[in-house]
C-alpha cells in the first residue's frame, strides 16, 4: 500500500486506502473514460512473449 501511495502522490496511506477498497466496477468505469478516441474497447492483452520475458527477469 505504501508504493501505491507514493505513485499516487499521497502523504498519508489511510488515503490510499480510500483507492484500494473502491468499488472494481467503478474504477474500471473511470479507466474507460481515460480511453483514447479511436482505440479498441477493452482491457489490454499482453502476447504471450512479453509475459515470457517479463517472468524470466
Amino acid at each position: 500500500m505504501a508504493t501505491i501511495a507514493l505513485w499516487l502522490g499521497h502523504e498519508s496511506i489511510e488515503t490510499t486506502g480510500i483507492y484500494l477498497h473502491a468499488d472494481m466496477t467503478l474504477k474500471q468505469k473511470a479507466i474507460d473514460r481515460t480511453t483514447p478516441i479511436g482505440a479498441k474497447p477493452g482491457r489490454y492483452q499482453p502476447p504471450d512473449e512479453l509475459i515470457a520475458f517479463l517472468e524470466a527477469i
